[in-house]
């Protein structure tokens, strides 16, 4: 009795209109029905004149609707509309609040209706509907900076300066050369949750003590991504020019990479940055990697933009040019690369939208948006890699589940790719036929299948935390390597699904995975990486790479904040979620 109390007043509320006068519309009707048979009746034509004489004696005359008929039959779909408005809102609506010690996760294979890629309930997102989204995601968003304080300040405590923080030891380290990466990593996204005395005392340390002349070897991809990306970020965000001097200062050491003896301007993977040595790793026997060459130019072209040097910009694009002489017919690039007698070639055949490839096709798209949408030699590249992805590359489990399958493993899909989910729809969103096209379309409902599935993988973990890597079979999604890493990308496609679509169910999946944060990753100092989604008793690791602060953290706190600055019109995200202005 409670619910169709709740339906009728539901129903009362959103119909607005009162009974008088509906029985004056039903009236209004009858008479319209009455006068069209007189006329009817009157006119010469007969419906036998046209219907063979067998069938009419099937035809017999439709008794006269009564106002109480019309009156029920309205009052009917009214209340069946207000049923699924109902639905609806209790589906999708959650709750603001955050009780890690009674939270336990649901469980997978729920909200079934956005499997294949569909918004089931579109037809009620109205304004209404997205002002109690924002309502609620405000709310959600304060536990959200919540969260990046208790980090920051176990960060600023027992490591400031320092690459890393041990979550669980409290111990610094300087896996990264010891150039501040997490200090540098997080700078933007202290303005954006407006933690702005945090970040200009993160400022004073960057002016003062931030030095890159250090006799390490650097990988060039994660520094360029990190660091050039996040002082860059940080010098848009704030205008303040020292982040520009260290940008540029950190740039000119990078940029001697595209310059190694008999690469013909292809980059190696690591830098010296005091002597400008390039090198590779000896486990790759002199290959390089697709995503570490060819996730360069968004950094080193807005670097260009800022300062007036063209060098960074031609430097950085020469790689794509370069990959476009030996563009395969279906888009897609296998993951290792050679440089022989100066020139660039394959040097496997496995395809990844994961680890070793992933960001080369983020990166075509990006460059492409950056640019102001003006060079169509990206656009095309990224379109046809997609084509061929959806040829190739895309599968649909028994289960129904759609993913990008591992490098070669058919029946596998690592995290890393659940960033296509969010690339796909950007795509669809800026296709420059526009979105109504079928291209458009095909990839609009890939990105949201693909971001079912990524949310999927989160879900059907006890910890509600997803696996790095999982597996497909008929009863659904297994952990195959069961460390979670504290990694972005799964919220980053939901951020960017959030803000297209403006379906707010990829609010209540991103509001799960933080309480999954807050309840199995949280220590004393800051959050640790699992190494087994599968155990809820086990402690986190003593690891929080800096992208957890950069991305993950970020990512969740604009995926529930209405009010941001941040739109995908006028910035571009690097693959590090460092949103740099678009060129107008």
């Amino acid at each position: 009795m409670d619910h169709m109390r709740r339906i009728k007043k539901h129903q009362r509320k959103k119909t607005g209109i009162s009974k008088p006068l509906l029985l004056l519309y039903a009236a209004g009707l009858s008479i319209v029905y009455v006068w069209g048979c007189i006329l009817a009746s009157s006119h010469t034509f007969t419906i036998t004149d046209q219907i063979p004489t067998t069938f009419t004696d099937d035809i017999a005359p439709k008794p006269f609707p009564t106002v109480m008929e019309i009156l029920k039959k309205h009052e009917a779909l009214a209340l069946k509309k207000a049923e699924e408005r109902l639905l609806a809102e209790t589906l999708i609506f959650g709750t603001a609040k955050l009780d890690t010690a009674s939270y336990t996760p649901k469980g997978g294979n729920r909200f079934r209706e956005w499997k294949a890629g569909d918004s089931p309930y579109s037809s009620f997102m109205n304004q209404e509907m997205k002002r109690k989204s924002d309502d609620l995601a405000r709310k959600r968003r304060g536990y959200i900076k919540a969260a990046m304080q208790h980090a920051w300040k176990g960060y600023k405590t027992h490591a400031f300066g320092a690459d890393e923080v041990g979550p669980i030891s409290g111990k610094p380290n300087s896996h990264w050369g010891g150039i501040g990466t997490t200090l540098v990593d997080a700078l933007d996204s202290l303005w954006l949750m407006d933690m702005k005395d945090e970040f200009y005392e993160a400022r004073d340390w960057v002016r003062d003590k931030l030095d890159h002349n250090k006799n390490m070897d650097a990988s060039l991809f994660e520094t360029t991504i990190r660091s050039l990306g996040g002082l860059l970020s940080a010098y848009e965000w704030s205008g303040d020019r020292i982040f520009l001097e260290k940008a540029q200062d950190l740039g000119n050491r990078l940029v001697k990479a595209f310059d190694a003896p008999g690469m013909n301007g292809i980059p190696k993977g690591y830098i010296n940055l005091s002597t400008g040595k390039s090198s590779t790793q000896s486990w790759l026997r002199g290959s390089l990697i697709l995503s570490d060459i060819a996730t360069l130019p968004v950094e080193f072209r807005q670097l260009s933009k800022h300062t007036g040097n063209k060098t960074y910009a031609i430097k950085a694009e020469h790689i794509f040019l370069k990959l476009k002489d030996i563009e395969p017919t279906n888009g897609l690039f296998p993951y290792y690369l050679r440089v022989r007698k100066g020139n660039l070639e394959f040097a496997n055949k496995a395809i990844s939208f994961g680890a070793f490839g992933d960001s080369f096709y983020e990166y075509l798209l990006k460059m492409w948006l950056q640019g102001g949408r003006t060079e169509p030699m990206y656009r095309s590249m990224y379109d046809k890699a997609i084509d061929g992805m959806h040829a190739e590359q895309l599968r649909v489990s028994v289960t129904g589940l759609t993913y990008i399958y591992y490098q070669t493993e058919t029946s596998q899909m690592d995290h890393l790719s659940c960033f296509m989910g969010g690339l796909l729809v950007l795509g669809a969103w800026s296709d420059p036929n526009g979105i109504s096209t079928e291209r458009a379309q095909r990839d609009l409902k890939t990105g949201k299948a693909l971001a079912y599935t990524c949310y999927q993988m989160y879900a059907s973990m006890p910890t509600g935390l997803s696996p790095d890597i999982v597996r497909f079979d008929d009863s659904g999604i297994r952990a195959k390597q069961k460390s979670y890493l504290l990694r972005p990308e799964t919220v980053e496609t939901m951020f960017i699904l959030n803000s297209i679509t403006g379906d707010p169910i990829y609010r209540e999946w991103g509001w799960e995975i933080f309480q999954s944060i807050e309840k199995y990753c949280k220590t004393e100092i800051a959050y640790g990486s699992l190494d087994d989604v599968m155990d809820t008793d086990k402690a986190p690791k003593d690891s929080m790479e800096s992208f957890f602060l950069a991305e993950t953290m970020k990512y969740l706190f604009l995926l529930m904040d209405p009010d941001s600055e941040v739109n995908l019109e006028n910035y571009v995200f690097n693959t590090e979620a460092h949103p740099l202005k678009v060129w107008k």
